[in-house]
This record gives structure tokens, C-alpha cells and sequence, in this order.
């Protein structure tokens, strides 16, 4: 069976469409399938529309949280929830195609490739500006975390074996398109084109793509703190360099010439100080967030058809 994980955030002009597309080509492949809808904390029907459609089909499963908590934790809720012999992320908006999870399905199901990688060959109507800093967040991510981030999504079908790897991590700041390359497995990729959205728009703002970049880097590898040591580094030697420049003026020149160097030195070495302990900090409040050992969600309510449940995660 395919579990079909579909994060859901202000969506009700998608999910019915998507219940119905997903379906439609599932079945008309023979696939045997499950779709677990995870309403992160919407404020408008889709909770409504997602709760009827698990009420009248017994292969839908409605997730409701108490807030919204992110699409990260959606993603692992679904996978935490989910019961297939494989599992496939699907993005609400229908920009990836539904006929590519068919095509994704049938790599796995020949065997020997635990997870199928969907990578865009192209990133369809986007803001270039927005394009430009995406292709520079994974350019430097991938560069800091040895993965190749190139055209990553999270658009995957992973096995089961790889969903209960996934599942088995601890950490409470996720982020699903590194760590699922981390985890390993045999992988493949499949190419596709995105679609454009049909209904409404992107929930993404410039604020909130600074903080998912910024937070996915900093949880998941520890390069900026090198930042610091380098900052030291080439600290050092311009201290060095303009120590050895007043000792100069002090013997050669006028000594009142070193104050400008001085001042100089000071700045600088003040700023650094500043920078390096703000990295520092964030590292810390990470750490601090980790220890907490808060769930990555709370579920409000689950429903199975007629079948309703509350419980947290």
C-alpha cells in the first residue's frame, strides 16, 4: 500500500480537487493507496472539507493539529501516522504531478531503490529574485552538509524501512529534504516539471523563507559556528598587521599617528565579538529548544472514517 502525506495549510480550495486527482489516477493504476490529509492549523474550511472527505472514504485519514506548527511537522506527523509499504510526499497546491507518484511507485516497486527522489527540471512561474536566494540556500547547504541539495524537494517516496529511520530521529527542529538524504538507502531520481498552482497562492513570505532558511541550516549542520573561529582568524592577523604599523609610527613617525589605527583595531574587533556571540546565541537557543523536549506537534483529532481520536506527538 502507498501512504500519500498531503500537508494542508489554508487549502480549501485544493483538497477536494487533490482528493480527487490523487484518487483518480491511483485507481485507474491499481494502485492500492491511503491519503492522510494534516491540517496544519488553518484558518479557513479546509479542516471542514478534509474531515468530511475521511468521513465518507475510508482511505482518507483526517489529521487536525491544535495550531499551526509548520509544514515540517506536518510532514513527520503524516509519516509517523501513516501505514503503507511506502510513503510519498504531495504538496496540497497540485503543482506536483500526480502521474510522477505513479511513476515513482513503479522504480520502487521493482525493487532495489528504498527511497525515489523527485528533483524539478524546472521551478515553473517563480519570482527570480525568490529563484535566485533558493538556488543559493541549497548551493550552500549542500556545500556545508556533503548532500546534493540541487533541485531538492520533498517530493520523495520513501520505503518503509527509510519512513521508520526518519521516524527513529529525536530532534525536534527537522528538515525533511536534508534529512532523508542523510538517513542514506538506495535512491533515485525522477524528473518532472511543476505545474502552476490552480487555486490561491503561495503561503511563503520573504520573513518566513529568511527564518526557514536560517533555522534549516543552523539545526541541521554547524558551519556558521566556523564562522566564528574564521572571524578570529583574520582578526588576528589584522591586529598583527596594524600592531606592527603603530610599533612603525611609535619609533619612526609620530606616535599620535597609531590613534587612528587604534580606534580602527577596536571597532573591528568589537563588531566580530558582537557577530560571533550572536551566532553563538542562536546555537544556544537551538540547544535550548532541543532540551525542552516540547512534541514537534499536538494532534487535536484523527479521523478515520467515522473513527475520531485526539493525541499528541
Amino acid at each position: 500500500m502507498l501512504s500519500v502525506i498531503v500537508p494542508s495549510y489554508n487549502e480549501e480550495g485544493n483538497v477536494e480537487r487533490t482528493a480527487e486527482v490523487l484518487e483518480k489516477v491511483l485507481s485507474e493504476n491499481g494502485i492500492g493507496y491511503e491519503i492522510i490529509f494534516v491540517n496544519d492549523g488553518s484558518s479557513d474550511r479546509t479542516w471542514e472539507k478534509i474531515s468530511a472527505l475521511a468521513g465518507s472514504d475510508s482511505r482518507i485519514i483526517a489529521v487536525d493539529f491544535s495550531r499551526n506548527f509548520g509544514k515540517e511537522s506536518a510532514i513527520f506527523a503524516g509519516l509517523e501516522i501513516c501505514r503503507g509499504d511506502c510513503a510519498v510526499l504531495f504538496d496540497c497546491d497540485l503543482q506536483f504531478p500526480a502521474e510522477t507518484v505513479v511513476r515513482m511507485y513503479r522504480v520502487w516497486e521493482k525493487g532495489g531503490v528504498d527511497i525515489v527522489e523527485g528533483r524539478k527540471r524546472s521551478r515553473g512561474k517563480e519570482n527570480p529574485v525568490y529563484r535566485g536566494f533558493s538556488l543559493l540556500f541549497y548551493k550552500l547547504i549542500g556545500r556545508v552538509s556533503g548532500l546534493d541539495m540541487k533541485d531538492a524537494s520533498d517530493f520523495k517516496l520513501m520505503d518503509r524501512s527509510a519512513v521508520d529511520a526518519l521516524n527513529s530521529m529525536p530532534e525536534r527542529l527537522t528538515f525533511f529534504r536534508a534529512m532523508s538524504s542523510w538517513v542514506g538507502f538506495d535512491t533515485e531520481k525522477v524528473y518532472f516539471e511543476v505545474a502552476d498552482r490552480e487555486i490561491g497562492e503561495s503561503k511563503w513570505r520573504p520573513g518566513q523563507l529568511i527564518k526557514f532558511a536560517v533555522n534549516n541550516i543552523t539545526s541541521f549542520t554547524s558551519a556558521p559556528l566556523q564562522i566564528v573561529t574564521v572571524c578570529g582568524v583574520i582578526t588576528f592577523i589584522i591586529s598583527v598587521i596594524m600592531g606592527v604599523d603603530t610599533l612603525y609610527n611609535k619609533f619612526f613617525g609620530g606616535s599620535e599617528a597609531g590613534f587612528p589605527t587604534v580606534i580602527i583595531l577596536q571597532l573591528l574587533t568589537s563588531s566580530i565579538i558582537m557577530f560571533s556571540l550572536g551566532i553563538i546565541g542562536y546555537y544556544v537557543s537551538k540547544i535550548y529548544d532541543e532540551i525542552k523536549q516540547r512534541p514537534r506537534y499536538i494532534i487535536k483529532d484523527i479521523i478515520r472514517s467515522d473513527k475520531k481520536e485526539g493525541n499528541d506527538r
